[in-house]
């Protein structure tokens, strides 16, 4: 609500396995999804725009297909990620585990807690942000409980310093803990709107420059 009365078309999709998908939660099939959808709205997008966003576990699928855009040389104006994670590993570390946290969070439970599937899962947003080149915003709330706001910005760090970055703007947005707005209410900020305007005008100037 809060994208679309800014004046953005919004498509999401659920993963497979969920809501109204079929077949089974894998890395690999949520990436090619994406991509799927990218390609999509791409081909009707005509000459606006196309933002990435990710949150949460979505930001692993998020840098996964942006990385593979830039590989082939089909970048999206720009990538937001919102309470993202470095790499799974990291993640599973630090996650509550609790049956309050995976009803809270549903979503992180099928593979941090079943040891075959998070042997081949790696979502590594760390290792990502080397071969992305797009303008970066990245938005964390200090009091995330989930996923911790040390580790969004570590990964701000790492895409900082990465070359791929290097004619890029690349920012990161935290959100005071006395806020509340934890793990999923960033959309609440009041700020939210002159944040992404300023973030997306530079951006779609950087992109046509």
């Amino acid at each position: 609500q809060v994208l679309s009365s800014l004046g953005y078309h919004v498509v999401t999709f659920d993963y497979r396995g969920w809501g109204d998908s079929i077949g089974n939660p894998s890395e690999r099939g949520m990436t090619y999804d994406a991509l799927h959808v990218f390609d999509w709205i791409k081909a009707r997008s005509g000459d606006n725009p196309v933002y990435i966003w990710g949150h949460s576990l979505g930001t692993g699928v998020a840098t996964n297909l942006v990385r593979r855009l830039c590989e082939r040389e089909t970048p999206p104006d720009a990538l937001i990620l919102e309470s993202p994670f470095t790499n799974i590993r990291e993640e599973a570390r630090s996650h509550p585990f609790s049956v309050a946290s995976t009803q809270y969070f549903p979503g992180f439970d099928w593979f941090f807690l079943d040891p075959i599937t998070t042997s081949g899962i790696k979502f590594a947003n760390d290792e990502n942000v080397k071969y992305i080149s797009c303008s970066l915003l990245i938005l964390h709330a200090e009091d995330d409980p989930v996923v911790p706001f040390h580790l969004g910005k570590k990964l701000y760090n790492i895409a900082a310093t990465s070359r791929s970055f290097r004619d890029y703007k690349v920012q990161f947005v935290p959100f005071h803990t006395d806020l509340g707005y934890r793990h999923k209410y960033i959309y609440r900020s009041p700020e939210l709107p002159r944040i992404l305007r300023e973030f997306l005008g530079k951006s779609e100037h950087e992109h046509h420059h």
